[in-house]
């Protein structure tokens, strides 16, 4: 099929909270190379904005990659220093939203990869997150002119708690989780979108490396193969964290160490009953389906 074939995504609203402006995307001039890495969040967005970079620059040490690659739909700078800084770059550029498709504007020629992840596992990377954010964190999505609806508050001190009202309320205090996955899975087939896993990530790495670098049509530099994994090891952005988390890690106490965590999936089933595990999956089939469900919950397509 060509372009001209497909039935491409349309915008049909905006979405605006303590975090989003999706104005944005409206005032963006795309280029046909653009490359949009999308998940809900914690999904491993920063693991793929690091991969992305290595494999743009040839494995190239220490990239400002959080620099290179800002979150677009964050409100915090204001959209117009984030378009005339996103508008100067010179290399192929690739960019990150936590949106759903339908508050994007959707180029046919960009590239976009979305990121899933078990819920569980998004939750229990997000509340690190949460728990570990500083006062400067608060004032910014807070205290900042453009803030649309309530502000966002300190966690509770459970996080079974905190994962009860995660679910019951669909994202809260954050952003709906079922809908940005539900959106994404719709426009799979395109010939433009591609789907990773976490889960994948973590049991192959190299394999889905060559993947994307192929889907993104980025020849792989084989000399420099054993650099692009090292660069893009837990452990390397663990210890220059300062280089691929936003800020250098300064909105969180410990910096960019905290932010960029554990990256391991299961933390939940020692907290997690056993009922809740069960209704957790069985929401999860109503909300998305079981081939979707499945995928969301192994990285495995059925």
């Amino acid at each position: 099929m060509t372009n001209s074939e497909h039935d491409w995504p349309q915008k049909t609203r905006e979405f605006h909270n303590h975090h989003f402006d999706s104005t944005i995307w409206n005032d963006f001039d795309f280029r046909d190379d653009d490359i949009v890495v999308a998940t809900w969040g914690k999904a491993g967005t920063t693991w793929v904005q690091q991969i992305i970079a290595q494999l743009l620059f040839d494995g190239a040490e220490d990239l400002e990659t959080a620099e290179m690659s800002p979150w677009m739909d964050l409100r915090i700078p204001p959209k117009e220093v984030k378009l005339s800084a996103v508008a100067a770059q010179t290399h192929r550029r690739f960019l990150k939203t936590h949106l759903p498709v339908d508050a994007l504007v959707f180029s046919p020629q960009a590239k976009y990869v979305y990121i899933g992840r078990d819920a569980r596992d998004v939750l229990w990377s997000q509340y690190n997150h949460h728990v570990n954010a500083n006062e400067n964190w608060y004032a910014a999505l807070n205290d900042t002119p453009g803030r649309v609806g309530p502000s966002i508050g300190k966690p509770c001190d459970s996080i079974v708690q905190y994962w009860s009202t995660w679910i019951e309320r669909d994202g809260y205090p954050w952003w709906p989780f079922w809908e940005n996955v539900r959106t994404w899975w719709d426009v799979k087939d395109l010939p433009n979108v591609h789907l990773l896993h976490f889960a994948n990530l973590k049991e192959d790495m190299p394999g889905e490396i060559r993947r994307l670098a192929a889907f993104l049509d980025i020849p792989i530099s084989e000399e420099r193969w054993a650099d692009i994994l090292l660069h893009c090891s837990f452990d390397h952005m663990k210890e220059h964290g300062a280089k691929t988390v936003p800020l250098g890690g300064a909105f969180w106490e410990g910096g960019a160490k905290t932010f960029i965590n554990k990256g391991i999936n299961g933390r939940w089933r020692d907290q997690l009953s056993d009922t809740d595990s069960k209704a957790y999956e069985q929401r999860a089939i109503h909300e998305l389906g079981g081939q979707c469900a499945h995928w969301l919950a192994t990285g495995e397509n059925v």
